[in-house]
């Protein structure tokens, strides 16, 4: 039994750890301090035992880097990954990935040393007030009692740590905070006072009732409601949206989708962040254009819908949320979330139910299907990625002329994007995300950055098949913990990519620092513009000053000298026929980075002059 019996101190921290172990942590990340001594003592024994062969400690120097690194790992997993520190300002270094986590719905486990509290609010170094130190933030957060080997306090900590493990899961997967105030002896020097334990005290019995614990199932829905079904049934002129998505199955995800698809009969508009544009033979409905469509007002108006169920948050198109806006149709959300994911305050009904529940009542519901009648809107000629005729019959619902027009808007926009693309021989930042589509090995883990990647991947990213799976920080939208995050995901998993801008990759160098403890691999595609190209494409860019110095804020770094600092791989790329091959076959292990140097204010000026023109002529 691993239980440290040197101190009360190594009591505790490794009867927390043990528990923890039993409950199923499989991965804690820790940072270097005194405070935490206890606790880094006991992971890394639990770590070096043969019990402990499934629990991987990664020892990180930089608390932000570590945050967002455990946080990429929880998001790739879908389990709770814990994080350890000292006390201090270290906890604070912690806030920006447990917003994150919040708003992004990851488990994460928070255990911060503390002071105890006669050493508090009396000017003893390294102390600040960490009692809810990140706000409303965790799902729970508590400080507990200051160790004892009393057996009802070993029974409070076990039982406060099974409670907290749950609650990562509970009411949604989010951070959890336990503050653990310590006092000396921090080391794991022996005390005469621990080597015997109050009686009864049977370890194995200690732990008996502790099992695996996984993320419970969504609650249970008997059955959706007839007239519901009634209702989308007779809607002819309804949408599907599907928003960003991190599910742990894709495919599943994906084929849920393509049901509702199916039995209604409506088209798809899948973000550039969601998997449906990456399983797309699922989907014969699917629009990827839908931001460029809707730059044609007159083409807009004339699809507006009276219906449309949201696949969980809104796409990031702002043009799609200002058509939505302005048509006001009644909006069926489904998610099976607490949170409130109408920011357009329209007319919105949240079914706080799981998507699959959904897709799986169609299978039981009886009814009689219509017979398609239409030509199919995209020949396979045209679209590879869309199912054939004979399948179109099979879809059990009839034609409308609705579906039609965006089906053929679509094909024709589509069309016109790759067509363009494709001619585009100039380093142009929004080719690398069309690029990616159709060039990496299938089921790639791509974690794309936020500020212009993720507005390139919705505007750019082409429908295919090959199940590549997209990561992000959309929670809070931040560029914090960017390159760390993306390292959390492909730490022992498929080889992975990152698009990133040179300020989101600045923001979290320290990453880098991770290297000698990553294992697979990581390619970065920076786009490196000189600054913040997002800034170009809003009103402030025609304020100069103060608009490069403060909005673009150029940093002139030389990458290839950051790189050969950290160790890193960095390979300046000058062509798009010199990045193709370079991005399949992918590397099995290291970090390199890939260096476009691209225009930024070029770049947003095509945009400006570009994006609007795709869908013009197609009003009737």
């Amino acid at each position: 039994m691993p239980i440290d019996f040197r101190n009360i101190n190594t009591i505790w921290s490794s009867i927390l750890v043990e528990t923890l172990s039993r409950l199923g942590l499989t991965t804690a990340v820790v940072c270097p301090g005194s405070r935490s001594t206890p606790l880094t003592v006991a992971f890394a024994q639990r770590s070096q035992t043969n019990l402990g062969k499934q629990l991987e400690v990664i020892p990180v120097l930089d608390e932000r880097s570590a945050a967002f690194f455990a946080l990429g790992i929880a998001r790739q997993s879908g389990c709770p990954v814990v994080l350890v520190c000292t006390s201090g300002t270290a906890a604070a270094n912690f806030y920006p990935a447990v917003i994150e986590a919040r708003e992004s719905r990851v488990p994460l486990l928070v255990l911060t040393a503390d002071r105890p509290p006669e050493l508090r609010d009396c000017h003893s170094g390294q102390t600040i007030d960490q009692i809810k130190l990140y706000g409303n933030y965790p799902n729970w957060q508590v400080s507990l009692a200051v160790p004892s080997v009393e057996i009802g306090m070993l029974r409070y900590l076990r039982q406060t740590v099974i409670h907290a493990w749950e609650r990562t899961f509970l009411p949604d997967s989010g951070p959890v905070h336990l503050n653990l105030p310590f006092r000396e002896p921090l080391a794991p020097v022996p005390q005469l006072d621990t080597d015997v334990l109050p009686s009864p005290f049977d370890l194995e019995d200690f732990f008996a009732a502790i099992s695996p614990a996984s993320q419970p199932p969504s609650s249970p829905v008997s059955q959706l409601l007839g007239y519901l079904y009634q209702e989308w049934q007779q809607e002819q002129q309804g949408i599907i949206i599907a928003g960003p998505a991190q599910p742990q199955n894709p495919r599943a995800y994906c084929e849920a989708i393509a049901q509702l698809c199916q039995t209604l009969g409506w088209p798809v508009l899948a973000e550039g962040l969601s998997p449906v544009r990456n399983y797309a033979q699922l989907n014969p409905y699917l629009i990827s254009t839908y931001d460029l469509i809707l730059r044609n007002q007159q083409l807009a108006h004339k699809l507006k819908p009276t219906m449309v169920i949201q696949i969980g948050e809104l796409p990031t198109s702002k043009k799609l949320r200002a058509w939505l806006n302005d048509s006001q149709p009644q909006r069926w959300v489904i998610d099976s979330s607490n949170d409130n994911l109408d920011s357009l305050h329209g007319q919105t009904t949240h079914l706080r139910i799981d998507l699959s529940v959904v897709s799986s009542q169609w299978l039981l519901t009886p009814h009689q299907p219509h017979q398609i009648t239409e030509t199919p809107p995209l020949p396979s000629s045209f679209s590879p990625y869309h199912t054939s005729q004979k399948q179109n019959h099979k879809m059990g619902r009839k034609p409308t002329k609705y579906r039609h027009k965006w089906c053929a808007a679509e094909a024709k926009v589509r069309a016109a994007v790759d067509q363009r693309m494709s001619s585009i021989s100039d380093l142009f930042e929004g080719k690398a995300a069309w690029l990616f589509s159709q060039t990496l090995p299938p089921e790639t883990p791509l974690f794309i950055a936020n500020s212009m990647p993720v507005r390139d991947i919705e505007y750019f990213w082409s429908p295919g098949n090959l199940g590549i799976r997209p990561y992000f920080n959309r929670g809070a939208n931040g560029i914090d913990g960017t390159l760390s995050t993306a390292l959390g995901i492909a730490h022992q998993n498929q080889s992975s990519v990152i698009l990133t801008g040179d300020l989101a990759l600045l923001h979290d160098t320290n990453g880098f620092l991770l290297r000698s403890k990553f294992v697979g691999h990581l390619t970065i595609v920076l786009i490196n513009n000189n600054g913040g190209g997002i800034f170009e494409m809003l009103p402030i860019s025609q304020f100069e000053p103060p608009f490069e110095e403060f909005f673009a804020t150029p940093q002139a770094v030389n990458f290839a000298q950051l790189c050969r600092t950290y160790g890193v791989e960095h390979q300046l790329i000058e062509s798009w026929e010199e990045l193709k091959p370079l991005l399949n076959p992918l590397p099995t292990e290291g970090i390199r980075v890939l260096e476009l140097r691209t225009n930024r204010k070029a770049d947003a000026k095509w945009r400006k002059e570009n994006l609007g023109k795709f869908a013009v002529g197609m009003e009737k």
